[in-house]
């Protein structure tokens, strides 16, 4: 996998949003990793997956990942709440089916659904503007 050392593009965004940061790590299984990233490339990713994480009210979302550990940037606007948004997600058409797809290749500690149960919120220790 090639790292890119210039950095990722960032979208400026025309209202304030508020970032959010979560961790998940893959089954330690080299060809579970390599179809859970095919799973998330153009080709692979549901066109209603994409639709509902824009539906729901997210801006922006990135994964990225190292080794078996998933990092997962999301922005929404900053009037939103976190758990309103997963919830309205949560209940887009398909995405219990998505979710069920992918917890195949994820190490889950928690017995939930969706993915605000198997994500887990990272807390920001350090920030530099």
């Amino acid at each position: 996998m090639k790292i890119l050392k210039q950095g990722y593009p960032v979208a400026a965004q025309a209202i304030p949003t508020k970032r959010y940061c979560q961790t998940l790590d893959l089954r330690e299984d080299p060809e579970l990793i390599a179809a859970y990233k095919k799973l998330h490339t153009k080709e692979g990713i549901w066109p209603e997956t994409l639709e509902a994480i824009k539906a729901s009210g997210i801006s922006e979302m990135e994964i990225y990942l190292l080794d078996n550990r998933l990092f997962m940037i999301i922005e929404m606007p900053a009037n939103l709440e976190w758990d309103e948004v997963m919830q309205k997600m949560a209940n887009m058409p398909k995405q219990k089916e998505w979710e069920a797809l992918t917890a195949k290749y994820q190490q889950v500690t928690a017995k939930g659904e969706n993915s605000a149960d198997k994500w887990k919120l990272m807390k920001r220790i350090f920030h530099l503007y």
